[in-house]
């Protein structure tokens, strides 16, 4: 798996009751979450039987959900706060209007982080900033941040660092610079809410 979601997936897979199932809407990949050539999940992520819902930011703008209130026990926007053309709090909040009661977010972004594509980048989140834009919530199940100032050291003097495949191997520089974190220094931040 790349370095920058190295620990932040282990740390939602672990917090989240897997597999999930039920209705799922992912905005902006799940690719993550369901496998790719980067990452395999430690664990099976989604029940055969759950229903996924793709779509990708901004081909739906999550200021605007095109879906009907309490629709989906889940969802997944991964790295989309940091792009939204608009209120970050309206986004929060019309994720949590499309939830079902006791339905659960999962809201990834970043903090320290380069400005990057996607289509624009307006936003920076603390894992505070989180907390406060799901204040409605009923609960938060898990909420941090991860980086370190090592991390950033190597990211202005390597700047595709954060692509770094991140090895099997305990003796590894890329491997300790992983399962270090400094919460004073997040590079992603992310939130799992529940309506």
């Amino acid at each position: 798996m790349r370095l920058a979601r190295h620990t932040m997936y282990t740390k939602i897979f672990g917090a989240l009751p897997l597999p999930i199932g039920g209705k799922v809407l992912g905005i902006s990949s799940l690719k993550f979450f369901r496998g790719s050539r980067h990452y395999t999940p430690p664990v099976k992520v989604f029940t055969d039987d759950a229903e996924i819902i793709e779509k990708d930011y901004p081909e739906i703008h999550i200021c605007d959900l095109p879906f009907e209130d309490n629709t989906f026990d889940y969802v997944i926007a991964d790295q989309v706060l940091e792009h939204v053309e608009g209120n970050p709090q309206k986004a929060v909040d019309e994720v949590q209007r499309i939830l079902k009661p006791g339905g659960t977010a999962v809201l990834t972004t970043v903090f320290m982080y380069q400005t990057h594509w996607g289509p624009k980048d307006f936003w920076r989140f603390s894992p505070d900033g989180l907390k406060y834009l799901s204040r409605d919530f009923s609960k938060i199940v898990e909420c941090g941040g991860w980086g370190n100032r090592w991390l950033h050291l190597a990211m202005l003097t390597y700047r595709k660092v954060l692509d770094w495949e991140v090895p099997k191997r305990k003796l590894s520089f890329t491997r300790w610079l992983t399962e270090t974190n400094d919460e004073r220094f997040p590079t992603a931040t992310w939130i799992i809410a529940k309506k």
